[in-house]
């Protein structure tokens, strides 16, 4: 049986899985619509990047919902599924944004205006510093690899609404052609690299089934 404390734990892991859930659906949303409206690449992989978080929280979910049904059930086939959903998710962010870069090179590319990709990553900012610290605590005292990997996927967004910031800030203060694709092009970075620290974990999850 899972002790009260262990099941305190689990339940604000859900409720922090239902709240990325619900709030990266609606960042996701209305940061690539004004990513597409304003044609900012760096602000529509941004919002890509909030519907991996959603993946991510859903396989949080899943595994939470399993241990509380079955508490007597080894999780680790859980564990390493929600950590491969996380890593895949990451890649093909990669690839989307590599070819979007490219095709902005190409085409000679700049958008309409980034005003909207500083509002959402000042807000993201806030909203995610406090999730990856309160999902970070919680996986720690569980000792679980897919909260933890989970808690990164959200301090990786942190970072990337930082370089979103960044980016936006430079193109809409000096008109930098290239900022938005040196934006996304630092999307690409983290996202490939937590990618692959997911893709580790699961390894090593699966060599002690």
């Amino acid at each position: 049986m899972i002790n009260v404390s262990v099941k305190k734990l689990y339940r604000l892991v859900l409720f922090l899985s239902l709240f990325t859930v619900g709030y990266n659906v609606l960042e996701g949303l209305v940061s690539m619509y004004f990513g597409y409206k304003d044609e900012t690449l760096s602000l529509f992989g941004f919002g890509i990047d909030s519907f991996i978080e959603v993946i991510s929280g859903l396989g949080i979910l899943q595994m939470v919902i399993r241990i509380r049904k079955n508490p007597e059930n080894p999780v680790n086939n859980s564990e390493v599924t929600a950590l491969k959903i996380t890593g895949y998710s990451f890649y093909v962010l990669s690839f989307g944004l590599l070819a979007g870069g490219v095709i902005s090179v190409i085409q000679h590319h700049k958008p309409v205006t980034t005003f909207w990709g500083i509002v959402i990553a000042i807000l993201s900012i806030v909203v995610m510093l406090w999730l990856a610290h309160s999902k970070f605590r919680a996986g720690k005292k569980l000792d679980s690899a897919p909260v933890i990997a989970d808690a990164n996927c959200t301090k990786v967004c942190i970072y990337m609404s930082i370089v979103l910031l960044v980016a936006s800030l430079i193109y809409e203060l000096t008109g930098f052609a290239y900022a938005d694709v040196i934006g996304a092009a630092g999307l690409i970075w983290f996202s490939v690299s937590e990618g692959n620290e997911a893709f580790e974990k699961a390894k090593d999850l699966f060599r002690n089934l």
